[in-house]
C-alpha cells in the first residue's frame, strides 16, 4: 500500500467495497492524527476565529464521541455512557480536566475498540438509531454498518476541514 511522506496509507484504487471503506475511514482517523501531533494543551485549546469557539481540543473529544456512539452504540447496540457528558453538543467543550494527550489516547481507544467490533462484519449487519437520532434521519430506526461508516467517512472529512484550519492557525502548519 501507497504512503505519504506524513505515513498515512492512501486506499487503494481497486479495493472490495468493506476494504474501501474501512481504509478511507481510517486515512481520516490519520489525517485527524497528523492535525494534531506535535500540539501541547495550550495550542490545542485555541480557536480559529471568533465567535467560533471550536478547538482541536473539542474536535477530538467530539470524534471520540462519535465514534463511541455510532459504532458501540448505534452499531453494536452496547449500552455504554458518553465520554463527555459535561459537555453540551457532542464534546466540541474541551475537558478541561484532561490533558490533550488523554484525550488523544482516548480517541485512539475508541477506534481501536471500533475497528475490532467492525472486524470481519458485514456491511449489510444493522444496528438501531435512538429515538433523537431516528427522529432526525427519519425511517423506521434501522441502520446498516455500510451507512454508519460512510457517516463516519463524512463526519472525519468535514471536521478534518476544519482541523486543517485550526492547525494553520496555530503553528502555520498547512498540508493534506
Amino acid at each position: 500500500m501507497t504512503t505519504l511522506p506524513d505515513g498515512r496509507r492512501i486506499p487503494s484504487l481497486t479495493a472490495d467495497e468493506p476494504t474501501m471503506l474501512a481504509s478511507w475511514l481510517d486515512m481520516h482517523r490519520a489525517t485527524l492524527a497528523v492535525k494534531c501531533s506535535g500540539l501541547d494543551d495550550e495550542q490545542a485549546l485555541r480557536t480559529s476565529v471568533e465567535p467560533s469557539s471550536l478547538s482541536l481540543f473539542g474536535l477530538v473529544q467530539h470524534l471520540a464521541e462519535v465514534e463511541r456512539n455510532w459504532i458501540q452504540r448505534v452499531f453494536a447496540q452496547r449500552d455504554v455512557p458518553l465520554l463527555f457528558p459535561a459537555s453540551p453538543g457532542g464534546g466540541f467543550t474541551p475537558d478541561r480536566g484532561r490533558t490533550f494527550a488523554e484525550v488523544l489516547a482516548l480517541w485512539e481507544s475508541e477506534v481501536a475498540v471500533n475497528r475490532e467490533i467492525c472486524a470481519g462484519r458485514s456491511l449489510d449487519e444493522t444496528g438501531r438509531l435512538g429515538s433523537e437520532e431516528a427522529a432526525v434521519v427519519g425511517g423506521d430506526g434501522v441502520v446498516s454498518l455500510r451507512w454508519v461508516l460512510v457517516h463516519l467517512i463524512e463526519e472525519y472529512a468535514r471536521h478534518n476541514g476544519h482541523a486543517d484550519l485550526l492547525r494553520e492557525r496555530i503553528d502555520g502548519v498547512t498540508g493534506s
